[in-house]
């Protein structure tokens, strides 16, 4: 081993967190946990966000809250409870969702008629209301949406990947035919692939999941496929044309302007608190998170350096300092914890992955100087106040670019194109992404599935930013002709 690896390794031990090498799935855990973004709670399944993750959640809804009303969205709020009989109406919903849903059978000591269920997607209760609502094309098209909880039962539980009840936005449209309502799918999925790479510095895979993967009543779902830095798949969000499948279901039909009288034409979609894991998995290291600057809490970290005699005078200092960035649009914290180390603070924050901390103390404040470290680089800079503060965005900026292209070297290195089973399952076991044609045959996927724990992510589209190149070839497994006209993504996921 290197010097500078032995360093690295002690460095890694002071903060207490297994390196990602070792286990990552300790690693993960230990992150979310000492970075203080959740905790267990006493409901099974669970978990607790604390402020430090519900700010993260906070910035991530803002962000796409502004973004789908200045796309004509508009916001409601649904019961968390629906009645039994909305599920069981759409076949292929309630057989998809059956194994997954909390029942609430009594209130106080009586028992139901008909049992709710706990909100594991509103497809069926919004579908129900818009039948109300709509009477003409003239109404047309329903652009909604809602912030909100949905539970869902969940065997092996992670926190942010796989809970119990989990957060997350949920879009509903009606639209009057079945061009303007995959528009609409479209454009979702690509707010959401913009969101992912320009705020979070996520590189994804937009693309059409295979008819095994589907979502639950859908005709068509398409989802944006982010690689983990362990090379498992998280599917980070998703967009679904419906058809007329609910609309028959809950009776949503208009009147057409000939007169006639038609269903209108569904979608759906969403991003959960799933992101969040993506943010941990695609950007941390073996000190823990990294977080992506424009999305970031605590962007900046201001560290008053000073003895006893002295400290007050350089927290005041510090809020300046503070005061001076934030009128630079930047969101900035100071320490002000007194009777702590700064060792210990500078391992705390680097835990929490804040992107830049500043040093100030006496010194520095006569020179006229700050000291600052990127949380993406091992050395400190001791540079002016006023090029330190002017030049903040851009250094954010910086940040924000160097985790994209990591991301993006990262998952173009580990997705490996392949002809035949026996790399494809090595490479798979390696930890890779697998491209690989396949003949579409559902009881093929699940025999890959069977052999490698593989899954078909999706099949990218013609002018998605990664791995679009059309190509025919033989099925990775069984030999029969590919049916996507493309090479599929398949990978484990989380």
């Amino acid at each position: 081993m290197t010097k500078d690896g032995g360093k690295q390794d002690r460095k890694a031990q002071q903060y207490g967190v297994t390196p990602q090498s070792v286990d990552f799935n300790d690693w993960y855990n230990e992150v979310v946990k000492k970075a203080d973004l959740a905790d267990n709670s006493p409901v099974a399944g669970a978990m607790v966000v604390r402020p430090y993750g519900s700010a993260l959640w906070e910035n991530i809804q803002r962000w796409l809250d502004d973004r789908f009303k200045a796309t004509g969205h508009e916001s409601l709020i649904f019961p968390t409870l629906i009645p039994m009989g909305f599920i069981t109406k759409e076949a292929d919903h309630v057989e998809g969702f059956a194994p997954e849903l909390f029942t609430v059978n009594k209130i106080g000591t009586e028992e139901l008629a008909e049992p709710y269920v706990m909100r594991p997607t509103s497809e069926t209760i919004i579908g129900h209301m818009w039948s109300g609502w709509l009477n003409s094309y003239r109404d047309l098209p329903f652009l909604h949406y809602q912030w909100g909880s949905v539970f869902r039962a969940e065997l092996r539980t992670k926190a942010f990947l796989r809970t119990s009840e989990f957060f997350w936005h949920e879009g509903h449209t009606a639209h009057a035919d079945e061009s303007e309502a995959r528009g609409e799918v479209r454009q979702m999925l690509d707010i959401y692939h913009e969101f992912c790479r320009d705020v979070l510095a996520l590189p994804v895979v937009r693309g059409e999941k295979t008819a095994s993967e589907r979502f639950a009543g859908a005709v068509a779902t398409y989802s944006i496929e982010g690689m983990m830095r362990d090379g498992k798949a998280l599917q980070s969000g998703t967009s679904h044309y419906l058809g007329q499948n609910f609309s028959k279901a809950f009776d949503v039909k208009f009147q057409t302007r000939e007169q006639r009288e038609e269903f209108a034409h569904t979608t759906s979609w969403a991003i959960s608190s799933r992101i969040i894991g993506a943010i941990i998995m695609t950007h941390g290291d073996d000190f823990g998170l990294i977080m992506p600057p424009r999305i970031a809490p605590i962007q900046v970290v201001v560290i008053p350096v000073g003895r006893k005699d002295n400290f007050d005078q350089m927290v005041e200092e510090g809020e300046k300092l503070a005061a001076e960035l934030r009128a630079q649009g930047v969101r900035v914290k100071v320490d002000k914890r007194d009777g702590v180390t700064n060792g210990f603070k500078y391992n705390d924050w680097e835990l929490k992955g804040v992107p830049v901390r500043i040093e100030l103390g006496p010194r520095d404040l006569e020179s006229g100087v700050v000291v600052v470290k990127s949380r993406n680089g091992d050395e400190k800079e001791t540079l002016p106040r006023a090029e330190a503060v002017g030049g903040m965005t851009a250094r954010l900026d910086g940040i924000h670019d160097w985790l994209l292209s990591r991301a993006t070297s990262f998952m173009l290195e580990h997705t490996i194109p392949v002809d035949d089973f026996e790399t494809f399952a090595a490479k798979i076991e390696e930890g890779n992404w697998v491209r690989a044609y396949h003949c579409g045959d559902a009881d093929c996927e699940k025999s890959i599935k069977e052999a490698t724990k593989a899954t078909t992510r999706n099949v990218p589209l013609d002018d998605a930013e990664f791995f679009n190149e059309p190509g025919e070839g033989q099925c990775v497994k069984c030999g029969k002709p590919s049916a996507y006209g493309k090479r599929v993504i398949f990978g484990r996921q989380y």
